[in-house]
This record gives C-alpha cells, sequence and structure tokens, in this order.
C-alpha cells in the first residue's frame, strides 16, 4: 500500500501501529535515502561474520526486510533468524512475509531490553536506536555487546544531527528535498515531522561513536553516509 498517512495532520504523536505497518514497506523506500543499499550492504557484512553459522537478532525488525533478504542468502539450517518488535502489527506482517517467501525466520513481538539475545553472531538496529529514549540506549547496547560472540559485529542504522547548527539545518533541508522527490508533499513532510518530534530523538555521529565505544567496542566504522542518515559497524573483539 501507498503511504498516505500524513495528507492530512495525524492529530497524535508517531506510532508503529496498524496504519503504519500496512504502509511500511513503501514508507521506508521513499522515506529512508538508499533504504534497499543499505539493507544489502549490511546483508554482504553479515553474510562475512556467518560464514560458519550462528545466529542474527534484528532488533526494531519492522516487517522483516532485512532478515527476509539474509534468509534468500543462506542456508537457514545453519544460522538461526529472530526478528524482535514491540509492534504486533509489525510482527503479524513480517511473519506473514516469511510464510509466503517459505522462510524460517522466528519474530518475537516484545521489548528489547527484556529479551534474551545471548550467543548472537550478528545483531542489527536499524533506524531503531533512535526511537529508544536515551536513558535506556547505553543500557541497551551494554546489554547488545555483551550478547555478542567474540568476533561478534553489531550494525546500526541512524538518522543522525549535525553539531553545526547551520550544517544541520541545511542538511535537514535536503533530506526534505530528497522526500519531495519521492512524491511527499510539503504538508505531508511537516506533518511527519510534527508527529515525530520527541518520539523519534537522533544523535550525531560523534555521539554514536562514543556510546559504541562506551558499550566496548574497540572497532568501530561508518559503512555508509548520505547526509543526516549513516550505518555504522562494531566489531567485538
Amino acid at each position: 500500500m501507498k503511504d498516505e498517512i500524513f495528507l492530512t495532520p495525524l492529530g497524535k504523536q508517531f506510532e508503529f501501529d496498524e496504519g503504519v505497518a500496512s504502509v511500511f514497506d513503501d514508507m521506508a523506500i521513499r522515506s529512508i535515502p538508499h533504504y534497499t543499499e543499505t539493507l544489502q550492504l549490511c546483508v554482504d557484512f553479515a553474510l562475512q561474520a556467518l560464514a560458519l553459522g550462528g545466529k542474527v537478532y534484528d532488533l526494531g525488525c519492522s516487517t522483516g526486510n532485512f532478515l527476509l533478504e539474509l534468509a534468500s542468502q543462506i542456508d537457514c539450517t545453519q544460522v538461526e533468524l529472530v526478528g524482535v518488535d514491540n509492534s504486533e502489527a509489525m510482527i503479524e506482517r513480517a511473519s506473514l512475509k516469511a510464510s509466503a517467501y517459505g522462510k524460517k525466520i522466528a519474530f518475537i513481538c516484545g521489548d528489547f531490553l527484556e529479551i534474551d539475545l545471548s550467543g548472537a553472531c550478528v545483531i542489527v538496529a536499524h533506524y531503531t536506536m533512535q526511537f529508544v529514549r536515551p536513558i535506556q540506549r547505553a543500557i541497551l547496547l551494554d546489554k547488545i555487546y555483551q550478547a555478542l560472540k567474540s568476533g561478534g559485529i553489531f550494525l546500526m542504522s541512524e538518522k543522525m544531527t549535525s553539531a553545526d547548527k547551520r550544517l544541520d539545518k541545511q542538511m535537514i533541508e535536503r533530506y526534505h528535498r530528497y522526500k519531495q522527490t519521492q512524491g511527499y508533499t510539503q504538508n505531508e513532510i511537516t506533518s511527519k515531522r510534527e508527529a515525530l518530534e520527541n518520539v523519534l530523538i537522533p544523535y550525531s555521529l560523534q555521539e554514536n561513536f562514543q556510546m559504541l565505544h562506551n558499550a566496548g567496542f574497540d572497532s568501530v566504522e561508518v559503512l555508509f553516509k548520505w547526509v543526516n542518515f549513516g550505518t555504522l559497524i562494531a566489531r567485538k573483539s
């Protein structure tokens, strides 16, 4: 379905409810620059970490796009794939898609902080940490680091801010122009921005790096960056 949720003001804060879940795939492709390419890039690095098999957790898996793409390129008898999301509507759609494609993926509706992530070789969080309350992000990253096996990787995609206010404004304006090229009207862009206020709280690239280092990751690199969107990879030594 086409994302037309913000053609009229939402009148409430943004949430991943049934309405959003029903149009999420279209919303992601049109709202996140290079969304498909970013997922494929992360699949490439996940495959290297899973050369001998292992377990993968996708935190904030939404409709399961990353895990479905990964499942299409691996032997699912050697790798355990688990998607976690706190939206029942997202989990329902992810499960239906996995079933339709005949892929063995476990989808769990629950809180990241309460789900056992131990023994993971790969943990991903695509555009997820920005929705975790700041006071809980460090706690979650500590849990992710502890859960990963030695040599395991954490892949994190996020919308980011700039410490330079002028550049930050220019990046936001450039992103809005991108959304307009994807067919969104200025009213839709404004309505969504208002609905996301105090719901999506982005950090800067430097803040994300520091947060990952504080959790224990020695190796942290940028895999991809487009204006105010980026993907980071962190490896547990």
